[in-house]
């Protein structure tokens, strides 16, 4: 844990298992999934996608990463913090990352058992038709991602910026 009064807070609970080493085909798949995924996105608007997707899903392990690689990279603390009410907070995006949030929403929900029209439609005027098809895979890459974490119980607070790239 990086915080400086360890003592006072709560202990780490335990991972419930270590999916690379138990399953490390599928791990290496999904590393190079997730590396094909990203390819010709914006690395700041991915990491956008990744902690409001991480944030909806409750995965801590990714948020820890994901905030750190996007603080590393120059991300600024107040729209980290803001991401989490972005609809209130629109003037700390650009137009095409709302588009990509809120499309990263719409995936991750599926409150209504689909993506709706219109929230495609205003990705779909933001992202060329090769670029969309990157976000959505980037999309569903995450979503796995916080699968593994959260069903593994995989522990926050000991990733370090960059060290799984």
């Amino acid at each position: 844990m990086t915080t400086a009064h360890k003592a006072s807070y709560a202990p780490e609970h335990t991972p419930r298992l270590d999916l690379a080493q138990l399953a490390p085909e599928v791990y290496k798949a999904m590393v190079r999934l997730d590396a094909a995924a990203q390819k010709g996105l914006d690395p700041t608007l991915l990491e956008l996608v990744k902690i409001r997707a991480s944030q909806l899903n409750h995965c801590a392990f990714c948020l820890d990463m994901h905030t750190k690689d996007a603080l590393a990279a120059g991300e600024s603390v107040e729209r980290l913090i803001q991401l989490g009410a972005w609809e209130e907070s629109r003037h700390f995006y650009t137009e095409k990352e709302l588009a990509a949030i809120e499309l990263t929403e719409a995936v991750t929900v599926l409150t209504e058992g689909f993506v709706p029209d219109e929230v495609y439609e205003r990705a779909a005027a933001r992202f060329e038709e090769a670029e969309l098809a990157q976000l959505i895979a980037a999309i569903t890459v995450i979503n796995a991602w916080n699968r593994f974490g959260v069903s593994t119980r995989m522990v926050p607070g000991h990733y370090t910026a960059g060290q799984y790239k």
